[in-house]
């Protein structure tokens, strides 16, 4: 390539995701490529992908198409990046409908000049998928640009297994990056005017390096001056430290919310996914994290229609939502994924229409605790912090969010993006809170 190019970068999926685009930016952007906002201004077009769910894989094939078609007067390179890319390797490149010019997986990001160098060159499409046992990314500063938040992976890969995932074998094995390095990095991000900081990996409460644990990192962040927020995700309730919750309520600045994906309410389902605890030890971790943060949010994943799941079976997860009651739960109809045990050892045996179903049962129970949890809020003071200017209804609102991590809707006023304010919750909804400010910024987070 005789000149740096203009690059789009769209992300889908997870915040590892967004956390690896920021990564790819830092990457390409050392190497003169610059960035646009659109894909109309851009030579080149990277889809930085997800592969957890059949949708998210539907989304980027139709993507592409759109993308063709809008530019067959104007030809763009188009590259696929993340888990889709290790997921489906060559096949992307070999499908003539798609078009697809380079794939890069989620430790191959290093190559990505390279392998857009050699674009057009003799022998098949540049790619490179290979999955490390050491690649942490922690020589990359990524490109963060506004926000109020920081993502910061602190670890890659996964060893857990789930029958239903595909992510050991699209991000690769376990690996932890140096605390001191980790530090060093969220130290920048306070220089930079971020406060809040969300530490990201595939099962977050697996880190270690040496002998600093996922709790020992944790305090180390929770010292770094100028951090007002530390949220964390996703821990697994398998291995779930306990001397991290009495943490979490002694620091003012670890937010006092845990996403904790329970996934089914069945144990013999469990056991097929190979989530490796029972309904019960979730459900003493849920009582226990309870006991000692009364305050604390609750956020879940639930699967439903796992292979062999009965309709009894399902009836148990709604029994461990009746009890734990969570603020939010983010639920799915089960998919087949490709290279997962799932697929390869159990059939696809829950019809549509019974997933379907069950979804529908889940949903039409949790959405009224959320409203109840929301409802309990008002006429609280609460600290939120300010996320965005205007809403999607009203540009003459602010979005916010409190520690729980519900988003929180207020009138403009004298404050700005970044700013915490004390509010008073006025009203709710199941998925929001209405608040009014007092008008008072505070160095104070909680």
């Amino acid at each position: 390539m005789a000149s740096p190019k203009t690059v789009f970068i769209e992300t889908y999926g997870c915040q590892m995701n967004v956390s690896d685009s920021e990564l790819i930016k830092a990457i390409l952007s050392k190497e003169g490529y610059s960035f646009v906002p659109t894909e109309y201004e851009a030579d080149i077009v990277m889809l930085n992908t997800c592969s957890v769910r059949e949708n998210a894989n539907q989304k980027v094939y139709s993507r592409i198409y759109e993308i063709r078609s809008r530019r067959k007067n104007n030809p763009v390179l188009v590259g696929i990046l993340g888990c889709m890319a290790t997921n489906f390797k060559t096949a992307l490149l070999e499908d003539a409908k798609l078009k697809i010019d380079f794939i890069a997986g989620p430790d191959s990001y290093k190559q990505l000049p390279h392998l857009i160098q050699d674009i057009g060159g003799k022998g098949p499409k540049p790619f490179d998928v290979t999955l490390s046992e050491f690649e942490t990314y922690s020589d990359v500063y990524p490109l963060r640009e506004g926000g109020v938040n920081a993502w910061v992976s602190i670890m890659r890969g996964c060893n857990n297994f789930c029958t239903f995932c595909v992510v050991p074998y699209t991000r690769g094995r376990e690996r932890s990056r140096d605390p001191h390095n980790i530090v060093d990095e969220i130290k920048q991000i306070v220089a930079q005017g971020i406060s809040q900081v969300t530490l990201l990996g595939q099962n977050v409460n697996s880190y270690r390096h040496d002998d600093t644990d996922f709790t020992e990192l944790m305090r180390m962040v929770s010292d770094v001056p100028g951090v007002k927020r530390i949220r964390y995700t996703s821990p697994h309730p398998k291995d779930y430290p306990r001397k991290l919750l009495n943490l979490m309520a002694e620091r003012h600045n670890i937010c006092k919310q845990i996403h904790i994906p329970l996934q089914a309410g069945n144990s013999r389902v469990l056991d097929k996914m190979n989530r490796t605890y029972t309904k019960e030890e979730f459900l003493e971790l849920a009582e226990e994290m309870k006991m000692i943060m009364p305050n604390i949010s609750l956020s879940t994943d639930i699967i439903v229609g796992f292979p062999t799941e009965t309709a009894e079976e399902f009836e148990e997860t709604l029994e461990v939502i009746k009890k734990v009651r969570f603020s939010q739960a983010f639920t799915f109809k089960y998919s087949p994924r490709k290279n997962t045990l799932a697929m390869k050892k159990f059939a696809d045996d829950v019809p549509e229409e019974e997933k379907a179903r069950r979804l529908t049962a889940l949903v039409e129970l949790q959405r009224p605790i959320s409203l109840e949890l929301n409802l309990e809020q008002v006429g609280h003071v609460q600290t939120v912090l300010i996320e965005e200017e205007g809403t999607k209804k009203s540009e003459e609102d602010f979005k916010a969010r409190n520690e729980a991590n519900t988003i929180v809707i207020l009138p403009k006023g004298p404050y700005t993006k970044g700013d915490y304010i004390q509010v008073e919750i006025t009203g709710a909804t199941s998925s929001v809170l209405i608040a009014k400010p007092l008008y008072q910024k505070t160095e104070g987070v909680l």
